[in-house]
């Protein structure tokens, strides 16, 4: 017989506290709901916010679509995305003017990430006094975290400095870090996937994550009982529900270990980095699988992460790249430099199309986790050969709730805003601020 459960229903064992997805013993998927009506219809689900950045800017020609509206052809750069055409929209036209200058002088790559999401120009310092603006992902977490075990998380691929230059006269923080909780405030990234994946389910009370740690005990096991007991109350549809949840939990774990042990190398630029350059793509799909982890289980419903810091001269040598990602984006209109960009740039665009895939195979009510979504995809740079910050490689992915209409080619006027994005998107969370940067008001058109 199933019993009513509900939403905040966790599995507890020794140092573990597990979340749970939507389940039909916890009611209506509506309930999950922050506000019931959206703007347009009934919400049923809450709606979850994630931003993703890429450094260095693309291949703009091989980027931008040539035709508007829903019968635009993918570009080379967009091929890997085919498969979720109509799960997403291209967004051009759109600015970060805070990453310009404006008389700082040079530092693009700094300015570019640190602007992304705060829409504030960064004070020109490599010390401690550093000073930019809360960005949007924060914004939210202050008005709906409280309905959320997490108010936010960050996440990344490599490791950043919080001092020292960078760019130009810019403080390394700048460069590596996308979300700010005030001006004065960075929110560092976590770029280690098990200490990810124990934030969202594990506590350490009296000490016992070490205890863990060395009996090398799955999350699931230390939460056997109490998940034996909970099956006894759930329908059929509800166990194959939980059993593919528990089937992706394990999943994850067992390739964080597996990474874990993998030797540790010494790569250009980045000596802190783990782990065998080939498995880079491995860490990011990990991260991926983290987040989807964490919209499912509404631990928390907004996320930031940086798949690359900005200025980032990493090689991909697992898309035959083998000179850095920074180098090559000053191309000089180089054939062959450009070439080698464009595999960079599908690179990223296979990573968030696998993204699109893990969160359109969660089911949640009517509809799928990718539904419930909104994210935003893209860089404070556009030609990362002439540093230009007009003209964004911006996607939008997911339907928000039903407030966003994707599988379109969006274009706006050059110099719209950047931070009209954001406020449209803090207006699909019922977040209302009255600016947000250098916003002129929200963009039209998202919602079809």
């Amino acid at each position: 017989m199933t019993q009513q459960l509900s939403r905040r229903t966790l599995l507890r064992g020794l140092g573990a506290a597990m979340a749970l997805p939507w389940l039909e013993a916890m009611g209506p998927v509506r309930s999950w709901a922050a506000s019931e009506v959206a703007k347009k219809g009934v919400r049923t689900a809450p709606t979850r916010m994630a931003f993703l950045y890429v450094p260095n800017g693309v291949n703009i020609e091989n980027w931008t679509p040539a035709a508007d509206g829903r019968d635009y052809k993918l570009t080379e750069c967009l091929e890997p995305l085919a498969a979720f055409k109509n799960d997403f929209s291209v967004l051009t036209g759109l600015t970060a003017d805070k990453a310009r200058s404006n008389g700082d002088g040079g530092g693009d790559h700094a300015r570019a990430l640190s602007a992304f999401l705060t829409g504030a120009q960064p004070r020109k310092t490599d010390g401690t006094d550093i000073r930019s603006g809360i960005s949007v992902d924060q914004v939210a977490a202050s008005r709906i975290g409280q309905e959320t075990r997490l108010p936010s998380l960050e996440i990344g691929i490599e490791p950043g400095q919080m001092a020292g230059n960078c760019d130009s006269g810019y403080s390394c923080v700048y460069s590596s870090t996308m979300s700010w909780r005030s001006a004065t405030t960075p929110v560092p990234k976590e770029v280690n996937p098990k200490l990810v994946f124990e934030r969202l389910f594990k506590t350490d009370p009296a000490g016992e994550r070490e205890q863990i740690r060395r009996r090398r005990a799955s999350v699931l096991d230390t939460v056997l009982e109490d998940a034996k007991d909970l099956q006894r109350k759930l329908g059929g549809h509800d166990l194959r529900k939980l059993d593919e949840y528990f089937t992706a939990v394990r999943d994850v774990e067992v390739r964080i270990e597996r990474a874990a042990n993998l030797p540790e190398i010494q790569a250009p630029d980045y000596p802190q980095l783990v782990g065998i350059e080939s498995e880079r793509e491995e860490k990011t799909r990990l991260m991926c699988d983290l987040m989807t982890l964490a919209f499912q289980t509404d631990v928390t419903r907004v996320c930031t992460f940086v798949l690359a810091n900005e200025g980032s001269n990493f090689p991909h040598k697992q898309v035959g790249v083998n000179e850095g990602h920074h180098e090559l984006s000053h191309h000089g209109n180089d054939e062959a430099k450009k070439a080698k960009i464009r595999k960079i740039d599908r690179f990223y665009t296979s990573q968030l199309a696998y993204l699109l895939g893990r969160l359109k195979s969660v089911r949640e009510g009517d509809g799928t986790l990718l539904d419930n979504c909104m994210l935003a995809y893209g860089s404070g740079n556009s030609d990362g050969n002439r540093h230009s910050h007009n003209n964004l490689p911006i996607i939008l992915a997911g339907r928000g709730g039903g407030t966003l209409s994707p599988g379109r080619h969006i274009r706006y006027a050059d110099e719209t805003p950047l931070n009209n994005l954001w406020m449209s998107l803090l207006d699909r969370i019922d977040v209302s601020v009255p600016f947000f940067g250098d916003a002129t008001g929200t963009l039209p058109h998202l919602e079809g």
